[in-house]
């Protein structure tokens, strides 16, 4: 009896000190505002921060992180938010970041790469440093993204410190279990190993199962005829038969090589808010083999 009233004191402090709003409430709700750059990593905030914030991405959907100006709208709202959250390489932090600090001096960011084994692509990264930037798109960095933002979020927020610890294991539960999904489609027989796709966004999804990304754009430009001809000769060479496409790229080459070696389109969005669903989504289609695909279309 005195045990169970020791951990409903220990229950009902916890609660007590998570009760009240971080200060600043910088939200028409009354709740304090976290900005992120990308609708995935506003996927994993919201998962661990649950109601205690509101977070916003600064690329909207449809837009593409490597090119995407901010509205000065959105410079006026960053200026009530109380931390930008940081994916670490992607196109618009490198050209942003600075000048977001300058309009927003209070502003606390952190960078959630931090420990993530990096690619380094000087071919195809778009950055100085040849980063590989899309380290969202792996479950095994989404574990460590997963807990830099346990450790931004008691940061900024000390009192909820064990609330945060315990959102994380159960995100990373979610994360572990997406994790081997995925690997149990990859592993069905006729699964493809190898794929093309516009933009190489699924480079360490690629690493982590032991996959061939060939993407389509060179370098971050359209690809020349030349080179168009030789990625045709490597899906009749290696038996391709996915080509993923993303949103915000034209879909036309994709569609050109397509007819020359019978792989089939098929649409992904690597930027979308649901990233559990996305893996999977990427994960089944490279499981499906070859035939069941074509009835399916």
């Amino acid at each position: 009896m005195k045990k169970s009233l020791i951990l409903l004191s220990l229950l009902a402090g916890l609660l007590s000190a998570c009760a009240s709003r971080p200060q600043k409430a910088g939200t028409a709700d009354g709740r304090p505002l976290i900005t992120v750059t990308i609708e995935p990593l506003r996927y994993f905030t919201e998962a661990l921060a649950g109601d205690r914030f509101r977070v916003e991405s600064m690329v909207p959907k449809g837009a593409s992180p490597e090119t995407y100006d901010p509205t000065p709208n959105q410079l006026v709202n960053l200026s009530e938010s109380q931390a930008y959250l940081c994916i670490g390489y992607i196109g618009f932090e490198q050209a942003w970041l600075d000048r977001l600090g300058e309009n927003a001096p209070h502003l606390r960011f952190f960078d959630l790469s931090e420990g993530v084994r990096l690619i380094r692509d000087h071919a195809h990264a778009h950055d100085e440093g040849g980063v590989e930037p899309h380290i969202w798109n792996s479950a095994r960095n989404a574990l460590r993204i997963a807990g830099n933002l346990t450790n931004a979020l008691i940061a900024i927020d000390p009192d909820c410190d064990s609330l945060y610890r315990h959102r994380c294991d159960s995100l990373s539960r979610v994360i572990l279990r997406t994790d081997s999904l995925c690997r149990t489609w990859l592993s069905r027989p006729g699964a493809s190993r190898t794929f093309l796709i516009y933009h190489p966004a699924l480079s360490y999804f690629a690493r982590d199962y032991r996959l061939r990304q060939i993407p389509i754009e060179a370098g971050g430009k359209e690809p020349s005829p030349a080179y168009l001809k030789e990625l045709v000769d490597v899906c009749k060479e290696e038996k391709v038969r996915v080509i993923f496409v993303q949103p915000e790229f034209d879909r036309r080459n994709a569609e050109l090589i397509a007819e020359q070696t019978g792989a089939r389109v098929e649409p992904i969005n690597p930027l979308a808010y649901d990233w559990q669903e996305e893996m999977l989504h990427v994960a089944r289609i490279l499981g499906t083999p070859a035939d069941s695909l074509n009835q399916k279309k």
